[in-house]
């Protein structure tokens, strides 16, 4: 069992994530209830009597999102004013007691965000994979939620000014783009697949508060952005499966693969969430599927991945025939409001996809 310290510990390490990203209050937030949040209420003893290890449970998160929801909804003219800015522990304190019946289910599980400008960061490691292997990709994704960055062909991109996608599409995905604007190579995305261990029905109204109040209060750009991804499903919905991610990939993989079209593994933020056993299923089967590749039908690996001790997210891509090293094409803030192509070494603390070594593009 974790102690006081260690729960009160993940605020902080939740603090520096949010400085990192340009989310002063949400720090603040953190830094309050690391230092302040009292036994009080019955969500404050649990916070503080956390039993699992708080800062991979994304306890921060968690609370934080409850809070946010009661936000949203208007439920506390006090609690309003600390997302506005005026932080206090005493405030928060209060804030838990009042509300502990709402707040108690949002520490049951784990966050369930599904941030589609993730598709900023991930559409340079697709980019690079048309670039080596051809124009026609088929997207198998695991991790995917509810779903939305299963719309990466139906997004319009604007990357550094370079615009591509579709012109009518009701979702620009723009981050502030940190590099010289990219030279694009054909991309045409013949289709796109999914899995979630817990797939998520966006089209439900409920899920759609749910999703809404994990978007940080600081970025109302992104929860516009969300509500738009979400009617584009409505409109028209994608192909998602309740599976495990091995069960699924391996299964994926021995589907027929249709010539001149690359099959390609696309995941952001979720790697760290798979159990170990099943990271080294999708390893072998990957290597298996890569030793089968050929020119005529490639595999590729696309990854948006946080690197911890930079607190940034690494774009990283391997393709096959031939294996190589994967390659580092992007780092990225965590909801891809910059991009930054190209890239530093990462640290070795980064999360390892694969034992090749890392070569910087």
């Amino acid at each position: 069992m974790a102690s006081e310290e260690t729960n009160r510990g993940a605020f902080r390490i939740q603090e520096f994530y949010c400085r990192k990203m340009d989310a002063p209050i949400y720090a603040e937030l953190c830094v309050a209830i690391a230092e302040g949040l009292d036994r009080g209420s019955e969500t404050g003893r649990r916070v503080l009597d956390w039993p699992g290890e708080p800062t991979r449970d994304a306890l921060p998160l968690r609370l934080i999102g409850g809070l946010h929801a009661l936000v949203l909804a208007n439920a506390d003219a006090e609690l309003a004013e600390v997302f506005a800015g005026q932080v206090s522990a005493a405030a928060i304190n209060r804030v838990l007691a009042r509300h502990d019946a709402a707040l108690l289910p949002w520490l049951d599980g784990p966050p369930q965000t599904n941030e589609p400008g993730r598709s900023g960061a991930l559409i340079v490691g697709l980019l690079e994979v048309a670039r080596r292997c051809g124009p026609k990709l088929e997207i198998l994704e695991i991790g995917s939620s509810g779903g939305l960055n299963l719309l990466i062909d139906r997004y319009r991109f604007d990357l550094g000014g370079v615009e591509f996608g579709p012109a009518a599409s009701p979702v620009t995905i723009a981050p502030a783009w940190l590099g010289d604007p990219p030279v694009l190579p054909g991309i045409e995305i013949v289709s796109t697949r999914g899995c979630d261990v817990q797939p998520l029905d966006v089209t439900d109204p409920a899920v759609e508060a749910r999703l809404s109040a994990y978007v940080w209060a600081e970025t109302p750009m992104r929860l516009g952005r969300l509500q738009r991804a979400i009617g584009m499903i409505r409109e028209r919905g994608v192909r998602l499966d309740r599976a495990d991610a091995a069960d699924w990939m391996e299964a994926r993989l021995a589907e027929p693969q249709a010539a001149g079209v690359t099959r390609v593994l696309m995941h952001s933020v979720v790697w760290q969430y798979v159990p170990d056993a099943s990271t080294a299923r999708i390893r072998a089967a990957m290597e298996a599927a890569g030793a089968r590749a050929t020119a005529e039908r490639p595999l590729a690996w696309v990854a948006m991945e946080p690197d911890r001790a930079l607190g940034e997210q690494v774009v990283s891509v391997r393709t096959w025939p031939g294996g190589g090293p994967r390659v580092v094409v992007a780092t990225a803030h965590a909801h891809a409001a910059w991009v930054r192509p190209g890239a530093e070494r990462t640290s070795e603390q980064g999360i390892l996809l694969d034992a090749a070594a890392e070569v910087v593009l």
